[in-house]
């Protein structure tokens, strides 16, 4: 397997396209850009290769899984043109395995997250319907020590008031909140430079297989446990 390691120049042509996000400065760099890009590509290949010994991922290469480095500015107040992170988003394969990966990558921010950061109506209210049935489950299962050692608690934006169609004195409403439901683990800059990082990323998104499988098994069954497909 060619070398994934990611450089230390990959990092630090972030830092100067934050420090100089326009147009004329890319197009003079165009060359770093470039050298940047193909050990980013590397690296997801090799990411690619470490989960496919434990996860089945609809990815199919290290390139489709970079976002690019151009932002879209046409609904923002930021009209910066490039972003100034490095974004990995690797999905799960079939209808059966729900959850997807990110790993974004930027200096003094870098970090693995995992999980369902827009799920749609319908998986959220099924998700809701399993809290209100199951909700000690939720507790046993954030309690895992393979998600609060290496994720801490579970993040995602959550309503103020109650869902509609469901008990604000219930003794779940702390998870009936959530609308997002996200696992997240920083590294340092360190941690991102070292030889071994892609198996490092690869062993933090697999401590989250606990909370993926049981999601799963939610979201491919209705609220009497029965298969939907």
């Amino acid at each position: 397997m060619k070398n994934s390691a990611l450089q230390t120049s990959t990092l630090h042509f972030l830092t100067d396209l934050k420090n100089n996000n326009d147009r004329e400065w890319f197009a003079a760099n165009k060359s770093v850009y470039d050298s940047a890009l193909k050990n980013m590509v590397a690296f997801a290949d090799g990411l690619l290769l470490e989960m496919g010994k434990h996860d089945h991922l609809s990815t199919a290469t290290g390139k489709s899984s970079l976002y690019r480095i151009y932002a879209d500015t046409r609904f923002s107040k930021d009209k910066a043109p490039y972003k100034t992170h490095w974004g990995i988003r690797l999905g799960r394969a079939t209808d059966y395995l729900r959850g997807g990966y990110y790993l974004h990558l930027e200096p003094g921010n870098s970090f693995a997250a995992g999980g369902f950061f827009s799920p749609n109506p319908d998986d959220l209210k099924r998700i809701r319907q399993d809290i209100e049935l199951n909700h000690e489950d939720w507790e046993k299962l954030f309690k895992t020590d393979s998600l609060t050692e290496t994720f801490g608690r579970l993040r995602g934006e959550q309503i103020k008031t109650t869902p509609k169609g469901f008990d604000k004195d219930h003794p779940g409403i702390d998870w009936l909140r959530y609308k997002q439901f996200i696992l997240r683990h920083n590294f340092s800059d360190e941690q991102v430079l070292s030889s071994n990082f892609v198996s490092e990323v690869s062993s933090t998104f697999q401590q989250l297989r606990p909370f993926f499988d049981y999601m799963s098994e939610v979201l491919t069954t209705n609220s009497n446990g029965e298969p939907l497909f």
